[in-house]
C-alpha cells in the first residue's frame, strides 16, 4: 500500500556504470585543479580569485574563522553555519593539520574540503542510479559544471547528500530513516528542511499517520542530538546563524539586489526579511495547491519547484546555491533542456558575478554590473520555466512504477486514482 504512494519502481541493483563513474572522476579532479591553480604559489595575488574564477570560501576560513588553529566551533570561535556543517569544518581542519604538520595550511585544507565533497558528489550519483535514473540521465550529474565551479567552493554537498538521502528513503518507504535524513540535512544546511512538510503531506494524503509520526520524530531527534548539546553548550554562538542570516543585506546576483541596482525597487534589510518570507509562503502555496493532483502521492516532486522558488525570493543567493537545484533536476524533471538551460545560466552568472568583482577592485577581465543583472534575470526566467514545468508534467519514467504506466501516458485524473488506491 505504501510503495503504491509513494510511486517506488523495483529497486536497481548493481554499481554505477564504470564509464559514468570513471568521467565522474575526471570532473571531480577537474573541479580540484579549477579552484586550487592560483593557490599553488602560496596565496591569491592581484584579483586572480576573481578573474580566473578560482575563489573558494575555504582558503579565508582557514584563518579568519580559526580552522587553522583547531578552535572548536561555537565552543572557542563563532561561525555562521548549522552545526553539522560546523563540525565538518573543523574536522577536515583537523584532518588537514595530521596530514602536513601542526601549521597544516589552507591548501592542504582546500585539499581535504574538495577530497569529502568529491565523495559526497559521488554518493549522490549512487543515490540517483540506485532509485532508477537512467545511464544516460546520469551523465548529467556525472559531467555537470557546476560541480567544476562548486565542488571547493563551500560546504553545500554534505545538505545535499542528505537530501537526496531522505527522497531515496522515502520513496522505499522508511519513514523514520527518511525523517531523519531531512534534519541531518537540516543540521548542516537548512534547505533540506523544505522537503519535510512534503513528505507529511504524503503520509497525511494517505491517512498513514503512523508514517507522520516516524517522519516527524526521525527529524527532530536526528535534528536536536545534532544541534541540543551546542546549543547548551554555547547558545549566543549556536544561534549565530540565524542571527547573521536575518542582519545580511543580500549577495550582488540576489532577486532582492538586482531590481535594487536596476532602479526597479529599492528595500531595506527589513523589507528584504519580511517580503522574501512573505513571497515565499505565498508562492510555496501555489505551487503546492497547483502540484496537489498532478503529483498526488509523490508530493516530494513539489521539492525541485520550491527549491527553486526559495532560490529566487531570497535575498543571499551564494554562487554555490545553483548546485542544490541540480541533482533534483537529473531526478524530477521530464525533459532536459531546463537542466541545460539552468546549468548554462549558472555559468554566465558565475562568471559575470567574479568579473564584476574584479571590476570592483579595478582588474581586467572584468564586467560592470549590470552584465551580472542580465545574466541573474536569464536565470531568473530559467527557474520560472523550472518552477512551471516541475509543477505542469508528469514524473519522468523512472520515477513511475511499471504497474502505475498511466502516469507515463500523462492522464492526470487517472494518475491520481492510481497513487490513491
Amino acid at each position: 500500500m505504501r510503495h503504491q504512494h509513494h510511486g517506488q519502481p523495483p529497486a536497481r541493483r548493481g554499481p554505477v556504470p564504470a564509464a559514468v563513474l570513471a568521467v565522474a572522476v575526471v570532473v571531480l579532479v577537474a573541479a580540484w585543479t579549477f579552484k586550487s591553480h592560483c593557490y599553488l604559489d602560496g596565496g591569491w595575488s592581484g584579483g586572480e580569485q576573481y578573474i580566473t574564477g578560482c575563489y573558494t570560501d575555504v582558503v579565508p576560513f582557514w584563518t579568519a574563522r580559526d580552522v587553522a588553529t583547531g578552535a572548536v566551533p561555537y565552543v572557542d570561535t563563532a561561525l555562521e553555519y548549522p552545526v553539522l556543517t560546523g563540525a565538518q569544518i573543523w574536522i577536515e581542519g583537523a584532518v588537514s593539520r595530521a596530514l602536513v604538520g601542526p601549521g597544516g595550511s589552507a591548501l592542504a585544507f582546500l585539499a581535504t574540503v574538495t577530497a569529502v565533497n568529491a565523495a559526497l558528489a559521488v554518493g549522490i550519483l549512487v543515490l540517483l542510479h540506485r532509485m532508477g535514473v537512467p545511464t544516460r540521465r546520469l551523465w548529467w550529474w556525472a559531467l555537470a559544471p557546476p560541480l567544476v565551479l562548486y565542488l571547493g567552493h563551500n560546504w553545500d554537498l554534505l545538505a545535499m547528500a542528505f537530501m537526496v538521502a531522505a527522497i531515496d528513503q522515502h520513496r522505499r518507504s522508511n519513514a523514520t530513516a527518511a525523517g531523519a535524513a531531512v534534519g541531518l540535512g537540516a543540521a548542516a544546511k537548512l534547505f533540506p528542511a523544505l522537503l519535510l512538510p512534503l513528505l507529511l503531506l504524503t503520509s497525511a494524503r494517505a491517512r498513514d499517520w503512523h508514517a507522520s509520526a516516524r517522519t516527524l520524530g526521525g527529524a527532530a531527534v536526528a535534528w536536536l542530538l545534532v544541534n541540543l548539546p551546542v546549543a547548551l553548550a554555547a547558545p549566543r554562538r549556536w544561534a549565530e546563524f540565524y542571527t547573521f542570516s536575518q542582519q545580511r543585506l543580500g549577495t550582488f546576483a540576489a532577486s532582492w539586489t538586482v531590481v535594487d541596482e536596476l532602479g526597479v525597487l529599492s528595500t531595506s534589510l527589513e523589507q528584504r526579511n519580511l517580503g522574501g518570507t512573505v513571497l515565499f509562503a505565498i508562492g510555496g502555496a501555489v505551487i503546492v495547491w497547483a502540484g496537489w493532483r498532478r503529483h498526488a502521492g509523490r508530493e516530494w516532486l513539489l521539492l525541485t519547484p520550491l527549491l527553486a522558488w526559495f532560490l529566487l525570493t531570497n535575498k543571499v543567493y551564494s554562487p554555490q546555491f545553483d548546485l542544490w537545484l541540480v541533482p533534483l533536476l537529473v531526478l524530477t524533471v521530464r525533459r532536459t533542456w531546463p537542466l541545460a538551460a539552468f546549468m548554462g545560466a549558472d555559468l554566465l552568472v558565475y562568471w559575470a558575478e567574479f568579473w564584476y568583482l574584479g571590476w570592483r577592485l579595478g582588474v581586467s577581465p572584468s564586467a560592470p554590473y549590470p552584465v551580472l543583472a542580465g545574466a541573474a534575470v536569464l536565470r531568473g526566467m530559467v527557474l520560472l520555466a523550472v518552477i512551471v514545468l516541475a509543477v505542469r508534467d508528469q514524473p519522468p519514467g523512472w520515477l513511475v512504477p511499471s504497474s502505475d504506466d498511466v502516469v507515463d501516458r500523462g492522464t492526470a485524473a487517472a494518475a491520481v486514482g492510481a497513487d490513491s488506491r
